[in-house]
């Protein structure tokens, strides 16, 4: 379920938002609201929602600004900015914050119900991949403990299920097969994430170039690499690194 806070001060379009509109066949829910950019910032910082939807344009403090506040200190909800036909340059500066999106006022019904379909799956996809690992780690089968001690060892450097099936003495379709039943996921996916998993850790640092990055985690490409992390985290190495340093 998406947690959502809605920042709108025109009256009117933000009670028509919370009250009739069917959230939940969404897969969502308004955590909050407010009617500008100050009274919201203290309410997101204790919130913390998945998804942050407020107008462009409002007195006090506007939805980009508010954006920028939120992005300097490390509170990163998914940016929908509700905006106008006349607001071109404020959406171009929305997409500049990275924006998820933009939805035109009115609102329209079937719009944002894509919308969250597109957010809650990008949501299912952000799993947190430190609990998987352990996961993995912690299975009864040895051969699957094989696969999460090669991967860890390893992901630096070039590794296929093959090697590690030729060193566990078994076949390759046996491994696949129960390493898919216990994690739910491919060796290649889940090599992917591990990978993603130290990519991330090392781009927080601030003291490595994306390219860098890539080389040190087992992506070699850095356009392989940069469509992967964008594949799996619905973001950029270069985004990573901007929010470190505003943080």
């Amino acid at each position: 379920m998406l947690r959502i806070v809605l920042v709108e001060d025109e009256d009117i379009i933000r009670r028509g938002l919370v009250e009739t509109v069917d959230w939940e066949a969404m897969g969502a829910e308004i955590a909050g609201e407010a009617a500008d950019g100050e009274e919201a910032l203290p309410l997101i910082r204790e919130l913390r929602p998945d998804v942050l939807i407020t107008d462009i344009r409002m007195n006090n403090m506007d939805g980009l600004e508010l954006a920028r506040r939120l992005r300097a200190e490390n509170i990163l909800p998914r940016l929908v900015f509700l905006t106008s036909y006349t607001d071109f340059e404020y959406v171009r500066e929305a997409l500049r914050l990275q924006a998820a999106d933009y939805l035109l006022k009115p609102v329209d019904d079937a719009d944002l119900a894509r919308l969250m379909c597109k957010l809650g799956a990008v949501q299912q996809e952000k799993l947190p991949f430190e609990q998987e690992m352990t996961g993995a780690a912690d299975s009864k089968n040895p051969y699957v403990r094989a696969v999460w001690q090669a991967i860890t060892a390893n992901y630096q450097n070039h590794i296929s299920l093959e090697q590690v099936a030729e060193e566990q003495l078994v076949s390759v379709s046996y491994l696949s097969r129960k390493l898919k039943e216990e994690t739910g996921d491919t060796f290649g996916t889940l090599l992917a994430k591990y990978r993603l998993q130290q990519a991330v850790r090392l781009l927080r640092t601030g003291r490595l170039r994306v390219y860098e990055v890539a080389g040190q985690t087992g992506f070699g490409d850095y356009k392989n690499f940069c469509q992967v992390f964008r594949r799996y985290l619905d973001t950029t190495p270069s985004a990573i690194i901007q929010e470190s340093i505003g943080k």
